[in-house]
């Protein structure tokens, strides 16, 4: 063991650590959460005003509150024609999302193990409809399907404008989720004689099977509530989004404020259930 000799006259320069002053660390975090506390309260503070606003008991939308009642809730579902806009905007949201899936999954699968021509340009227009204006996409749809096509606007044009639309949240979620697969167990799959179909049924759909039923999800809940294209395309059939557009034009009724809240959480569910399956948790799970 060797000792390293300082000559006289030699200087040892030391650097200190720079000095944190105490309780600066702490009043930042502070500072961020109260941020962040604002802008959650910015955003979903009308939302607790419309539930509050369902429980009035008084027809018009005043404070202070009159009284607690259900009544309203009673008089949201025994209207036909919110009911009749009710199932259509489900009709609407459901096949939408089965279309989403069925041209999502193999747009997915496609951008991740296809190499072919013009495959950045085909990734690019798959997430384009996420990018334009819901106007733009709606005007579009309505010219081609109209002009073009010749076909009369109803809910089935919804559908498919919906379909379309949407269809680009179930490729990159499809695709993101197979980009952290791992393929050596597609190949150890193939190398004790299975076939590719049954490759995939019983080792990368279930992998990526969570990611298909969160971005379902995630497309029945923006299908649901879609205003822009389905306000180009609906026939004579309204959707509860264009229901709620067309009666609020009259003023603000206590139904709407019921039927309002009920979609809100219902949104809410579907959504927290969509994030936990697109989740690393999710993934885990659906293995």
């Amino acid at each position: 063991m060797t000792a390293t000799a300082i000559e006289p006259g030699s200087t040892l320069t030391v650097r200190r650590a720079r000095r944190v002053p105490f309780g600066s660390k702490h009043a930042s975090d502070w500072t961020l959460g109260l941020a962040a506390f604002a802008v959650v309260a910015f955003l979903y503070l009308p939302v607790v005003v419309l539930i509050i606003f369902s429980f009035n008991d008084n027809k018009l939308t005043t404070w202070p509150l009159a009284g607690f009642t259900w009544h309203w809730y009673h008089d949201a579902f025994s209207n036909k024609e919110l009911m009749a806009a009710l199932s259509n905007s489900i009709y609407v949201a459901v096949i939408a999302t089965a279309l989403c899936v069925a041209l999502g999954v193999p747009a997915g699968i496609a951008l991740d193990r296809i190499n072919f021509p013009g495959k950045l340009m085909f990734r690019r227009l798959v997430l384009l409809p996420l990018v334009l204006p819901g106007i733009v996409t709606g005007l579009a749809m309505m010219i081609m399907f109209t002009k073009v096509l010749g076909m009369p606007l109803s809910l089935q044009t919804v559908i498919l404008g919906h379909g379309t639309a949407l269809v680009s949240v179930v490729a990159t979620q499809v695709f993101a989720r197979l980009q952290r697969f791992n393929r050596r167990m597609e190949e150890a799959s193939a190398d004790l004689g299975a076939k590719p179909l049954q490759t995939f049924w019983m080792v990368t759909l279930p992998n990526i099977r969570s990611a298909i039923l969160g971005s379902a999800l995630l497309s029945f809940t923006l299908s649901f509530d879609e205003i822009p294209v389905t306000y180009f395309l609906t026939g004579r059939d309204n959707t509860l989004p264009m229901y709620i557009y067309s009666t609020l034009r009259r003023g603000i009724t206590p139904e709407i404020n019921a039927i309002g809240s009920v979609i809100v959480l219902a949104s809410l569910v579907l959504i927290v259930l969509s994030i936990w399956l697109l989740s690393d948790r999710g993934e885990r799970a659906g293995r």
